[in-house]
């Protein structure tokens, strides 16, 4: 199956730049929307969620600064502003509202193509390192914190909202020894008044779906007279 190409959004209402970009960005393998003026290419980024927008500064009634400023309010879409533009002001200006490139007429393709290709590769690599830090991962141990899912081995571990609220907790503060009154606080609230064994219990519940053997756990460590101690069994000893 092959991979779906990026979408991207020009907004340029010069026809005689538009079509040679369409043309070239469409045998290139991308798909391709076209707004003539602001106020539609902001509509349609809103409703067709580009990958990337291609965005003209000289527009009929909304221009390309106020396009940019309203697209960056709500979406993080990489933004390549279009200008005829060379003073360095006017590409400031754009950079500052929250575009992340910018091209000065005239351009060659080429050059628009290599400024595409990066951006959208930067895009990449900023989701793949947002979904990482999502991801809790010790040993054969994955907590989701986006999906709110743990699973060990790659198999699902049905954990409670509390469960899943401690385990994380324990987890981000790897090879840490928390106390037992900080660890209700961060995870039944400052406000919470109940017995602290209360915490004693969840431990148990968690081990028993965590641990190979619960009675000699190697993740959720007790530390006598303190509290518990997250142990990532690849880096300890």
């Amino acid at each position: 199956m092959s991979k779906p190409s990026a979408t991207i959004l020009l907004v340029e209402d010069d026809e005689v730049i538009a079509e040679p970009l369409i043309f070239g960005l469409q045998n290139e393998g991308f798909q391709v929307l076209h707004s003539v003026n602001g106020e539609a290419g902001l509509d349609v980024a809103r409703q067709a969620r580009p990958d990337l927008v291609l965005l003209d500064v000289m527009l009929p009634g909304m221009d390309g600064y106020a396009v940019c400023r309203a697209l960056r309010q709500e979406s993080t879409v990489p933004i390549l502003m279009i200008t005829a533009r060379g003073q360095e002001m006017e590409r400031v200006m754009g950079l500052e509202l929250g575009a992340d490139d910018y091209i000065v007429k005239p351009f060659s393709f080429r050059e628009l193509l290599a400024r595409v290709r990066a951006a959208l590769r930067r895009r990449q690599l900023d989701r793949g390192t947002e979904a990482a830090h999502n991801r809790l991962v010790a040993g054969d141990l994955v907590l989701d914190q986006t999906a709110r899912k743990a699973s060990r081995g790659g198999r699902p571990v049905d954990l409670t909202q509390r469960e899943f609220d401690l385990l994380r907790t324990l987890m981000e503060h790897s090879g840490e020894a928390l106390q037992r009154q900080d660890l209700l606080d961060e995870v039944w609230g400052v406000e919470w008044i109940g017995d602290v064994r209360t915490l004693d219990v969840h431990i148990r519940w968690l081990r028993e779906k965590v641990e190979d053997d619960p009675s000699t756990p190697r993740y959720i460590q007790t530390v006598r007279g303190y509290g518990y101690r997250f142990a990532d069994p690849t880096t300890h000893e």
